[in-house]
């Protein structure tokens, strides 16, 4: 959240293990500008009845002017086997205890919690992760989600109150589908349908539309639909253009969950924080005494198609751009291979526009993956050769390309229009010989090569993080890689070519990223 001057990030901190486990807190940190944080100690931590065994996630809004945090407490667990569910839960509020500390370090969790006990229709072992609350002007009431399952139904239960104390259960869900399991971290928020501008989460009317994110524990994927908050009915229906993929599109392709977004009132823009956990095993976590990351804050927005959201990085990330190199009017022809000297590109911003110099090799496109761009990568990799494409990055690799992530594309023909495949590609990032997990993650790209025959790829580099933004943040796919040899000076960055159809790079741009400032316990 943002008050005052400051950016708050709550997060879920273990500060006994490096690994998740019982007993979990509030981690806190502050920013007044995204990029540079100051960690302070733990804002909630399991104290009460109402949360004696954790405090899972939730969320935070600011009502009648005062920060407000609800969140999930854990009131028993599994005796026999700590680390399982069922843990039971319920919903409490916590206040700022001084609110005129800047950083607002200090919670207060009131003993009239949990606000939001379990009740008929609720299984508690599957009621998690509060949503931010809104505010309807209809009856003068909040409202605030709950991510549920009934009966395998994926639910966001909902509730509405007056004074943010007492909270009554709107009888039917904002939303379910049958047969989805459990809904964690629920997001709600609306967008509008004229530019780019955020939007408070209280803002509905007849510019805008609203998004629903879930995070889905059957795939372990953060999946959004876009469509209309009926405010009388207390119901969302996502958009037509949802009904043959009813789970909806991801934000991320890739290593990514558990998001979650705010409303910034300064800037004006809605800011999405992403989870990216770690694709190396608990051992080695618990050797490096740390798991799990926040990607860089992205800035959201509905695309002007009204099918989709958009995604970049924000701007502040620009003012960690140190050293630069550029290549303009670069033809790669066939089998081609260019290295990018000149920086260190270990923890770098990429920049690039391909230009595909033709259309007619396009290889024809096998419908049988139309809904499995995933599985599609797999088979049609970075050094498999084709007819446009694939073409994109190496990074973090090697100079014998013995360690490599490849960021590529690759250009079909189906029908009547031509389909854009964005693929990650980990499989070959590592020489290590443990059990990593090492996916190949990808997506398509809702482009149209006959109108623009460019294509744009942003890569964020950070030694084992590889975060990519294609057709200027349509998809977006982010991998954790842990190369053995392509670290620091040794990590290197190359384009390439395995297509018939040559290549043009007409600019590509690229930075040193500089650490930002980390203080701990200010």
């Amino acid at each position: 959240m943002y008050y005052k001057g400051f950016y708050h990030l709550f997060y879920q901190y273990n500060p006994k293990s490096a690994v998740w486990a019982n007993d979990i807190e509030w981690g806190h940190s502050v920013s007044t500008d995204l990029i540079n944080w100051i960690a302070l100690e733990s804002a909630i931590t399991p104290s009460k009845p109402f949360d004696i065994y954790g405090c899972w996630s939730g969320s935070a809004t600011i009502f009648d002017g005062t920060p407000v945090i609800v969140y999930t407490g854990i009131i028993a667990k599994n005796d026999t086997d700590p680390n399982t569910i069922p843990w039971i839960q319920v919903q409490n509020i916590a206040y700022p205890k001084n609110l005129s500390d800047p950083y607002l370090r200090e919670w207060v969790k009131p003993d009239y919690n949990p606000i939001l006990p379990i009740g008929p229709g609720i299984n508690g072992t599957e009621f998690r992760d509060p949503t931010t609350a809104w505010y309807n002007p209809l009856d003068k009431q909040w409202r605030l989600g709950v991510g549920s399952m009934w009966d395998y139904d994926g639910k966001v239960l909902l509730y509405k109150s007056k004074d943010f104390k007492t909270w009554v259960k709107v009888t039917d869900p904002l939303y379910s589908i049958k047969e989805a399991r459990m809904w964690e971290c629920p997001d709600f928020y609306p967008v509008s349908i004229k530019g780019s501008l955020g939007l408070d989460t209280s803002v509905y009317g007849q510019d805008t539309k609203h998004v629903l994110k879930v995070s889905m524990s059957l795939d372990g994927r953060d999946r959004y639909t876009i469509g209309t908050y009926d405010t009388k009915r207390d119901r969302y229906t996502p958009d037509a253009t949802f009904a043959n993929n009813k789970y909806g599109l991801m934000y991320d392709y890739g290593n990514f969950y558990a998001s979650k977004t705010f409303y910034d009132p300064v800037k004006k823009r809605r800011i999405l924080w992403g989870w990216s956990n770690e694709s190396d095993t608990v051992e080695e976590d618990n050797i490096k005494g740390w798991a799990g990351i926040q990607l860089i804050p992205r800035t959201v927005w509905l695309d002007p198609s009204g099918r989709q959201l958009l995604q970049w990085p924000v701007e502040e990330l620009n003012s960690l751009r140190g050293s630069h190199i550029g290549v303009t009017s670069t033809t790669v022809k066939q089998g081609g291979l260019q290295q990018v000297v000149g920086i260190q590109t270990a923890q770098a911003d990429v920049e690039v526009t391909f230009e595909v110099s033709s259309l007619d090799n396009a290889e024809p496109f096998d419908t049988k993956y139309a809904y499995d761009a995933q599985a599609f990568c797999k088979i049609k990799g970075p050094d498999v050769k084709g007819g446009v494409g694939p073409f994109g990055l190496h990074v973090l690799a090697t100079t014998d390309l013995q360690e490599k992530t490849s960021v590529f594309f690759r250009v079909f023909k189906s029908y009547d229009k031509h389909v854009v495949l964005m693929c990650n590609d980990a499989t070959k990032s590592t020489l290590a010989t443990n059990e990593l997990y090492r996916p190949t993650f990808a997506a398509y790209v809702d482009i149209d090569l006959t109108k623009s025959r460019t294509i744009s790829l942003r890569t964020l580099l950070d030694r084992s993080v590889v975060e990519s933004f294609g057709a200027g943040g349509k998809t977006v796919i982010s991998s954790r890689v842990y190369p053995t040899l392509a670290e620091g000076h040794h990590a290197h960055l190359f384009i390439f070519n395995n297509g018939v159809a040559d290549i043009n790079v007409d600019k590509l741009d690229a930075w040193e990223i500089q650490k930002p400032l980390m203080n701990v316990g200010a």
